[in-house]
């Protein structure tokens, strides 16, 4: 989302204010399922109004704006999915995205609806509630995992190639959820051994997710609370999407933890949607703002913030580059 292009007109920013419609155009769209219900066949509105059970009045104006998106195509009157919502939006694709654009729809959307609030007193306008207590909650815990594998689900092959994996035998995601980002890493890299770190209510959803996948025997879950518990031991430790979620203080701390569980010529990786030191895209400025709308203490940081971290925790030598289109990708060895 760059903003290389000039405002210079009312018409400019009345375009720009107007971005949040297009925003619930698309979120509306995943949560009413309408790209699965196209999967693999041509409708005309009145067939997709049927079959959502939708009013004529808006529905056609509705699918043309998501034409006009790319996301849908039109012919002859008829409407189907673009390759992209094919490939990412229909439900049980294996590179679905849906899962966050829900979670978007849900929790995000309202809570930029009361942004200034949050301008004037810093707290944040969207909240679960207690994490712990929420993962006993079947429904919470499916949305929860789905959201983090439409993230997951695109940088797990960016990182199987973005990082030389050949001298190492063990990799450890700290805060893993379900193992989605490792079992991308072990499906690329047949001689690695995967760990997950995360709470005890992610097991039982990890087991079926690697048997889901093929991977029982090439990952194994490790229970335990990254504030309260050592890092497992392993070659090399992940803490993706993770840092962002929490305080200066509290990331220095997870940074030292994994120092400690490292042994010498152990590695760090850290991704995450870091922002520039001089702002140029607004991109990873917004999602900055997401945490700051959801959580207590999060934001996003930049590269240099980081690399400060880990320097004070022991790291001689880290490096910064990027992972995929949006993240960067943080190495340091001990």
């Amino acid at each position: 989302m760059a903003t290389d292009a000039p405002i210079s007109t009312p018409a400019d920013i009345f375009r720009l204010a107007n971005m949040y419609a297009m925003s619930k155009v698309v979120l509306t769209a995943a949560e009413l399922d309408l790209f699965t219900a196209l999967k693999d066949t041509q409708a005309s509105a009145e067939e997709v109004r049927e079959r959502l059970g939708l009013h004529p009045r808006a529905t056609k104006q509705w699918l043309d704006a998501l034409v006009v998106t790319g996301l849908l195509q039109r012919e002859n009157g008829r409407y189907a999915n673009s390759p992209a919502a094919a490939r990412f939006l229909v439900r049980g694709a294996p590179a679905y995205v849906g899962g966050f654009l829900s979670r978007s729809g849900e929790m995000l959307y309202p809570a930029w609806g009361k942004f200034a609030d949050t301008l004037r007193t810093g707290a944040p306008q969207a909240n679960d509630g207690d994490f712990r207590l929420l993962l006993d909650k079947p429904a919470f815990l499916d949305r929860f995992l789905t959201m983090m594998d439409s993230l997951s689900g695109h940088l797990g092959p960016e990182l199987a190639k973005a990082y030389d994996w050949t001298a190492h035998d063990s990799v450890a995601d700290v805060g893993g959820a379900r193992g989605n980002l490792v079992s991308h890493l072990v499906k690329a890299h047949l001689h690695l051994k995967g760990m997950v770190f995360d709470l005890p209510q992610m097991e039982p959803k990890f087991d079926e997710h690697m048997a889901a996948l093929g991977l029982t025997g090439r990952a194994a879950f490790v229970p335990g609370d990254f504030f309260n518990d050592p890092m497992p031991q392993a070659d090399v430790l992940i803490m993706g999407h993770v840092l962002h979620d929490w305080s200066e203080e509290e990331r220095r701390m997870l940074v030292g933890k994994a120092y400690q569980a490292l042994a010498p010529g152990g590695v760090l990786l850290v991704y995450d949607r870091m922002i520039e030191e001089e702002p140029a895209d607004a991109e990873n400025l917004l999602v900055s703002l997401h945490m700051i709308l959801t959580t207590t203490d999060g934001t996003e940081y930049t590269p240099g913030e980081c690399q400060a971290w880990m320097r004070e925790a022991g790291f001689q030598n880290s490096s910064v580059q990027p992972l995929g289109p949006t993240d960067t990708l943080i190495i340091a060895t001990k």
